[in-house]
């Protein structure tokens, strides 16, 4: 009895050693306490009104706030890419500008603030903006994307994410149901593919497609004319605009922050996809003017890791691939 025992003591042991392993990622990551989170709360959340959730775990992992009249912000303050997405709300339905990290139930989010059918549109389709995707693929709910090969290479999925929960990328607890050994980006389905100028109604209200491709080939703005509101996604958010990836077209970039300048007199505020989630407009004129001086040479840059600079002008930043040599 005694060797039986000394057995089953090993076996147990020996499981409970492959759980820790296989969870590692999820376990440092919510033990931690990263440098990032002491700046946390920002200081411009101050003056938004938070609507508070009724789900207890939704409410731990988002921050919603009220940003205008049928405009909800929807924060995910504790993953260090702090993705912003705006839920819509028209009189017939209600349109998800990006479905964030795919960590916390964003399908439970908008079930709590609307009844009416959503419709999914992202920004751009990199694994941060579409992680919730999936969830709104229903009779009652749908997914629109833009007509690119890269959207449509997107929506296949990916393993990427497996770093954005490991060591310095959580701030707390991950939410109780996350399988941290499982995560990964979930294919979705296009129901309806888009083009620049399209317009979505949304019952009462209506947004247009705006192209603005350079951070991705897929990059988009919407425009919400009748109230002077812009949503733009990673082309522009409050912070330094990530412009290195392989994906990355930089004279592409600079047309588009050149159309949203001479957007500017009539947007009454900017909603960026990541950090902060309203600027005015005057931002606008301000980034095409600074990434024009980078493409002149005009900027000194930072070295930053793995072969990347940071350009930086007045409160504008870009973070790009160095220059060859």
């Amino acid at each position: 009895m005694i060797g039986l025992k000394s057995a089953y003591s090993r076996a147990r042991l020996l499981l409970l050693l492959v759980a820790l392993v296989s969870c590692a990622p999820a376990l440092v990551a919510q033990n931690e306490t990263p440098k990032w989170c002491s700046e946390l709360p920002r200081v411009e959340f101050k003056n938004l009104e938070r609507v508070r959730l009724k789900d207890a775990e939704s409410d731990a992992w988002f921050e919603v706030y009220r940003v205008r009249p049928g405009v909800f912000a929807i924060y995910e303050p504790r993953q260090a890419e702090e993705t912003i997405g705006y839920l819509i709300v028209g009189e017939e339905r209600a349109l998800l500008f990006d479905s964030g990290m795919g960590i916390g139930d964003v399908r439970e989010v908008t079930a709590e603030l609307t009844k009416l059918p959503v419709v999914v549109l992202n920004s751009h389709t990199h694994f941060d903006h579409v992680g919730g995707n999936w969830q709104f693929n229903t009779m009652y709910d749908t997914v629109y994307g833009m007509d690119t090969a890269f959207t449509r290479e997107s929506a296949r999925g990916g393993t990427e994410v497996k770093g954005e929960i490991a060591a310095g990328q959580i701030c707390g607890k991950l939410p109780a149901h996350f399988d941290a050994a499982s995560y990964r980006t979930r294919p979705w389905k296009v129901a309806r593919w888009l083009h620049d100028g399209d317009v979505i109604e949304l019952g009462g209200r209506r947004v247009t497609v705006m192209a603005t491709p350079g951070h991705t080939p897929d990059a988009i703005c919407l425009w919400d004319a009748a109230n002077g509101l812009l949503f733009t996604g990673d082309t522009y958010y409050k912070g330094t605009v990530w412009l290195y990836r392989p994906e990355t077209d930089l004279a592409a970039y600079g047309r588009s922050v050149t159309r949203l300048a001479e957007l500017a007199p009539k947007v009454k505020v900017v909603l960026g996809a990541h950090n902060v989630p309203v600027m005015p407009p005057t931002v606008l004129p301000e980034l095409a003017a600074a990434f024009a001086k980078v493409r002149a040479g005009e900027v000194a840059g930072k070295s930053e890791p793995g072969g990347k600079m940071v350009y930086q002008v007045g409160d504008i930043g870009f973070l790009m691939k160095a220059p060859v040599r």
